[in-house]
């Protein structure tokens, strides 16, 4: 996969994707990312990327001619055709299924903007995709690209290097993930649960479905309203209510 972020502080991305998975990633080959300043691509001598809104208003405005030809450029010299993230809060909510949806591209491409928004006409003829990682706003686009990026990669085949890992994970099944344990399985009187130590793998699973379930009905019970529950995890349900 290849992955750019078009930006005006390339150098928030050198922590972030120089670390952790992000960095084994690029090590295997699954992926590699592209930190572009989008400023490079400014058509007047002064490099300027924003202007006042017309109207009046408060703040600046991301102009529309650099983002344009920085997204030409890259189209021009790619072999493939990226899928254009605008990140926004007034996008879609971001999701663990989106998430996957994205890992199953070639190429993806982030526009991160600052200042007080963009010009229209970027979102309306080049975006494919508008995405807000929540209902709150930040400075800027670079966080939550390199949040949405972070989620996206780790999706790559051997990039976590269990197969099981991501599937998994919280929301990827539709439920909040059971609880964890290790050793000790005594710690200062706090005890790992019987059925985890007793090698049946069978009521091993059985318990680790039950207790996602019970995690998602206190937790998230919102994710419950659109689940297809078993006859066994309603009959569960009723023994939680209880």
């Amino acid at each position: 996969m290849r992955i750019d972020f078009l930006t005006l502080f390339p150098a928030m991305f050198e922590g972030v994707l120089g670390q952790s998975i992000l960095k084994k990633a690029q090590e295997k080959n699954a992926v590699h990312f592209n930190v572009i300043n989008f400023r490079e691509y400014a058509d007047d001598k002064h490099q300027n990327v924003d202007d006042y809104p017309y109207g009046g208003g408060a703040g600046m405005v991301l102009k529309p001619q650099p983002i344009f030809d920085a997204v030409e450029a890259i189209k021009k010299e790619s072999e493939t055709k990226p899928r254009i993230i605008l990140v926004c809060p007034q996008g879609a909510t971001y999701t663990q299924k989106k998430a996957e949806e994205l890992a199953k591209e070639e190429h993806l491409l982030f526009i991160c903007g600052h200042y007080e928004g963009y010009d229209d006409r970027i979102r309306e003829h080049l975006v494919t995709d508008e995405i807000s990682i929540g209902d709150f706003v930040l400075t800027g686009g670079e966080l939550p690209s390199m949040v949405i990026a972070d989620s996206v990669v780790r999706l790559l085949p051997d990039v976590l290097g269990n197969e099981d890992s991501p599937v998994l994970d919280s929301f990827s099944s539709g439920l909040l993930e059971h609880p964890h344990y290790t050793r000790p399985g005594d710690f200062r009187g706090m005890k790992v649960p019987d059925v985890l130590l007793s090698g049946n793998h069978k009521f091993i699973d059985e318990w680790r479905e039950k207790e996602s379930l019970r995690r998602t009905a206190e937790r998230r019970p919102d994710l419950l309203n659109n689940y297809p529950l078993s006859e066994k995890q309603k009959q569960w349900l009723k023994e939680f209510e209880k």
